[in-house]
Formats: structure tokens, sequence, C-alpha cells
């Protein structure tokens, strides 16, 4: 997927408020862990992932869909950005009823993705 939205905090804000499609999503979390699509031989490739990854995951995992995928993404982010999301955006998170486990991995995923932001830039504009 060539197209992906930019990574910033309107992207991650799309993501929360669902206004970016799962596909999307998993493409951003999968770009950002180095996994590049050949289209050329039509296979995924690893050599940019890290081995944490590619060895568990040679072809990029569905982090919407797995829940063992998305508590490894969880486990990946350093601890003092866990709670990057409420404390760079003021996200509250989601009401009780009005949520589920697609809501709370899409959450996962923005809160990597922010962390791996954070990480890379200062500019989290």
């Amino acid at each position: 997927m060539s197209n992906l939205p930019p990574l910033n905090t309107e992207t991650i804000w799309a993501i929360l408020n669902e206004t970016i499609d799962d596909a999307t999503v998993n493409h951003l979390v999968w770009h950002y862990l180095g996994y590049r699509y050949n289209s050329a031989n039509e296979q995924w490739d690893t050599s940019e992932v890290a081995s944490e990854w590619r060895d568990e995951y040679p072809q990029p995992p569905d982090f919407i869909d797995s829940r063992p995928a998305t508590v490894k993404l969880t486990r990946s982010i350093p601890q003092h950005n866990k709670q990057i999301l409420k404390e760079k955006l003021g996200f509250k998170g989601y009401k009780i009823g009005e949520f589920g486990p697609r809501q709370t991995r899409r959450a996962t995923a923005a809160n990597w993705l922010l962390s791996y932001l954070q990480q890379t830039s200062e500019d989290l504009g």
C-alpha cells in the first residue's frame, strides 16, 4: 500500500475516531515495523523488520483481528510511552458500552504509532 497517510497526530486521531479503515491501520503499523510488500515477486520483504517480529510473524499480522499480535505490539511500547495517547493528545479513551475488542486494538495501534513518532521525531504536530 503506497498511499499511506502521513504519520502525524491527525492520522492518530483518524485511527481513534475510526475515519481510517482497519486495512490502512494495519498497513501503517506494518510499514513502521519494517514490512515492505514486493509486488514484483508478490512476497513480503522482512529484511528491515526486527527479528523479534520477523521470527514470529514472517507475514505481517492483522493487528485488528489478532489478539496475540496486539498483545505483542502493546508490550513493545516503551513503558514511558504507555499513556502517550492521554498525555500528548488528551485522549480520554472510549466510553463503556461503546467499544469492543476492535476499538481497543485500534487504540493499541494508535498508541504504538504515536510512540514510534515520539521516538523518531520531535514534532508531534
